[in-house]
């Protein structure tokens, strides 16, 4: 039950019922990604291209799209990577999606949510402060 009730009100935690009905009716499905990714491809836009549509295992997340899935879910090539045997270049590095906002989202030196701390100024700089 609870599964349903979210297909029906939420569309981040997975395809909606309309989206799953839509994908039955005219998806002819593509390829999957090594995340668990599908990809379906249906009938023409309005501008004349096939339209290409993804159904995110879990969180919906845009940057959780592969290199090689995005240029074909955007028409910069017309070969799918499954096809294709697209295998990335020897200096890319391995997809992650984008982490910001999570607890694994990258943290320069000297951030505050880093360390909780700002480290002191040194050298020939002295602080604004009012009144001075």
């Amino acid at each position: 039950m609870k599964q349903l009730l979210l297909q029906i009100f939420t569309w981040w935690s997975g395809q909606t019922v309309g989206t799953r009905f839509f994908t039955w009716r005219h998806g002819k499905r593509v390829g999957e990604d090594e995340f668990g990714n599908v990809y379906y491809e249906g009938p023409l836009s309005s501008y004349g291209l096939p339209r290409r549509w993804v159904v995110y295992k879990g969180y919906a997340e845009a940057s959780a799209i592969p290199p090689g899935w995005h240029g074909w879910m955007h028409h910069r090539t017309n070969t799918p990577p499954t096809q294709d045997n697209y295998k990335p270049r020897e200096w890319e590095k391995p997809h992650h999606a984008n982490l910001t906002g999570s607890a694994q989202a990258y943290r320069p030196q000297g951030s505050l949510a880093a360390t909780g701390e700002r480290p002191r100024v040194t050298g020939d700089y002295d602080a604004w402060t009012p009144g001075n």
